[in-house]
C-alpha cells in the first residue's frame, strides 16, 4: 500500500499540470479546425458576352483526411486528460484519509514542492525540516 500511495502523490502534481497542458492542446486543436480562410479571385462568364467577375471563395486548409487526423488527435487527447484526472482524483481522496497535518505537509512537501525546511516553517509550532520530514515518513510508513 505504501507504494501506491506514495506513487499516486508523486503523479498529483504532475496529473494537474498534464491536465492544463492538455485543455491548451484540445483548444488549439479546436481552433485549427474552425479556422476558415477567405480569398477573391477572377473569373468570367462562360458564355459571350465575357465579363469579368470577382467570386469570394472560403474554406479550410485541409482535406478530410485531416480533419479526421484532427478529430482523433482530439479524441486521444480527451482521453489523457480523463487518465490525469483520474489520478488527480485519486491522490485527492488519499489526501482526505489523512489527518489535517500529514495533509498540510503532503500539500507543502508533494503538491507545491517546497523544501523541508519550507515545510516545517509553514506548519509552525517549532516545527523542523527533520521532525517535519520524520512525521511524513512515520504515518507513510504505518499506512
Amino acid at each position: 500500500m505504501l507504494v501506491d500511495q506514495k506513487n499516486i502523490l508523486d503523479q498529483y502534481v504532475d496529473a494537474c499540470k498534464l491536465i492544463e497542458e492538455t485543455e491548451k492542446d484540445i483548444q488549439r486543436l479546436k481552433k485549427k479546425r474552425k479556422t476558415i480562410i477567405q480569398t477573391n479571385v477572377k473569373g468570367s462568364n462562360p458564355d459571350w458576352p465575357y465579363q469579368e467577375q470577382h467570386f469570394k471563395i472560403q474554406g479550410t486548409t485541409f482535406t478530410y483526411a485531416d480533419d479526421y487526423q484532427l478529430r482523433m488527435e482530439e479524441k486521444l487527447l480527451e482521453e489523457r486528460k480523463t487518465n490525469a484526472a483520474k489520478i488527480k482524483q485519486e491522490a485527492e481522496v488519499f489526501m482526505n484519509t489523512t489527518p489535517p497535518r500529514i495533509q498540510r505537509i503532503i500539500r507543502f512537501k508533494i503538491f507545491q514542492k517546497m523544501s523541508w525546511e519550507e515545510t516545517a516553517q509553514e506548519m509552525g509550532r517549532k516545527a523542523t525540516a527533520d521532525s517535519v520530514r520524520m512525521e511524513f515518513d512515520r504515518f507513510m510508513k504505518e499506512n
